[in-house]
């Protein structure tokens, strides 16, 4: 598997233990009650500050998960993998590691500035393939 391939790989599981950080304490904050039901209306609860913040993190990194996955892919079908696009895709993994803890601990302007450097890595590799 190629570096690339890696990093998406990884970034899909940090989604996934992503999930699991916000879930747990929504699910023990709103209760199984509300949490298993249509959500037909607001919760009568709300959410913490850092349970919301992981939840925000977790939706912030589907939306920068499809780039990034577009990006592997244009890499990967179009056969332009190299050091430089290995060195964005870790790039982007260890920035969006490293936004969780910065969100759920409220780190301004560290979680922009992080999320910043993930999108750069991404971006940088669809450069990459048009040359």
């Amino acid at each position: 598997m190629t570096p690339e391939l890696t990093a998406l790989t990884l970034a899909a599981l940090l989604q996934i233990g992503q999930f699991a950080l916000y879930a747990i304490p929504a699910n023990l904050e709103l209760g199984s009650g509300y949490t298993m039901s249509a959500r037909d209306r607001d919760p009568t609860r709300q959410l913490s500050e850092r349970t919301a913040r992981l939840g925000r993190a977790f939706d912030n990194h589907f939306q920068g998960l499809i780039l990034f996955a577009i990006a592997v892919a244009v890499i990967q079908m179009s056969a332009q993998n190299s050091g430089f696009t290995a060195a964005c895709a870790w790039i982007y993994l260890i920035a969006r590691i490293a936004y969780v803890p910065a969100y759920a601990l409220g780190l301004r302007p560290h979680r922009s500035v992080i999320w910043f450097i993930g999108l750069m890595a991404t971006t940088a590799m669809l450069i990459a393939a048009l040359f």
